[in-house]
């Protein structure tokens, strides 16, 4: 089957994972490797990975020339706080572009801020960014990322750490059925079952921190999100049968002896 690309690099997985809430940095790493993920993204503005010399470097522990580093301007609430935040990470990264753009709304619901996620969309984009951008479930607000540059269009299956699983199938369809860029869902999950839902509706990837880093046995759970994300994928791929009212026999009735005269 295809793989996912992008910014023209081919990747096996389609499970990206985050950082964040772990225990400590070895935890993060083993966790990375269970995943099976190639590209892992990194809150710039709380994670170190170089910019502070007197502190432990998560670049120690996660192999930049193994994995795609995505750095995120999670904690960011207004464009040019997101877009200063890149900028940074570009510097970092020796001049590595590839970035995750977040904008928030507020504290308490992690919501975008769709108004300052378009913002910083397109000065990013006209600064040469490649774009990832986390955003809400509206179509209409995807398509205008699209429209504007960004690679890939990272909706919300329901608040960032909520767990909550994918609230509204029918707006993540609709996204997906009118997007030449990767789908990406960002946000939500909270179990492997909720990963492959959102495979089996034709996304191109899923992006989870959360379910994984605060797991009872988070090692466990991202050996489990990688084989429900390669199921959901495979079974989009397969063809799922019509769903129906009633009954359908799995055997043919004919040549059944009880019908025999």
């Amino acid at each position: 089957m295809n793989k996912l690309i992008i910014d023209n690099k081919s990747y096996s997985s389609r499970l990206i994972v985050g950082t964040g809430k772990y225990k400590d940095l070895e935890e993060t790493k083993l966790a990375i490797e269970a995943s099976g993920a190639e590209m892992v993204t990194v809150a710039i503005r709380r994670m170190n990975i170089g910019q502070d010399k007197d502190s432990p470097n998560l670049l120690e522990f996660i192999d930049p020339t193994k994995y795609t580093i995505l750095p995120n301007t999670a904690g960011c609430y207004n464009a040019l706080d997101a877009v200063r935040t890149c900028n940074i990470a570009a510097e970092i990264l020796n001049g590595e572009k590839l970035v995750k753009l977040e904008v928030l709304g507020d504290e308490k619901t992690l919501y975008p801020n769709t108004g300052e996620t378009l913002k910083a969309a397109e000065i990013l984009v006209k600064e040469g960014f490649k774009v990832m951008v986390y955003t809400t479930d509206d179509p209409l607000v995807a398509k205008e990322l699209e429209n504007i540059g960004c690679i890939s269009v990272m909706p919300l299956a329901s608040p960032i750490g909520s767990g909550l699983g994918l609230q509204n199938k029918y707006n993540i369809l609709s996204i997906v059925e009118n997007a030449k860029v990767p789908i990406i869902v960002d946000a939500g999950v909270g179990t492997a079952s909720d990963a492959s839902i959102i495979m089996e509706l034709g996304c191109d990837g899923v992006l989870m921190n959360t379910a994984i880093a605060c797991a009872k046995n988070p090692i466990l759970m991202a050996s489990a999100m990688r084989k429900a994300v390669d199921a959901g994928y495979e079974a989009f791929n397969a063809g799922r049968i019509p769903k129906r009212r009633y009954a359908n026999a799995s055997s043919p009735i004919e040549g059944n002896i009880c019908n025999d005269e």
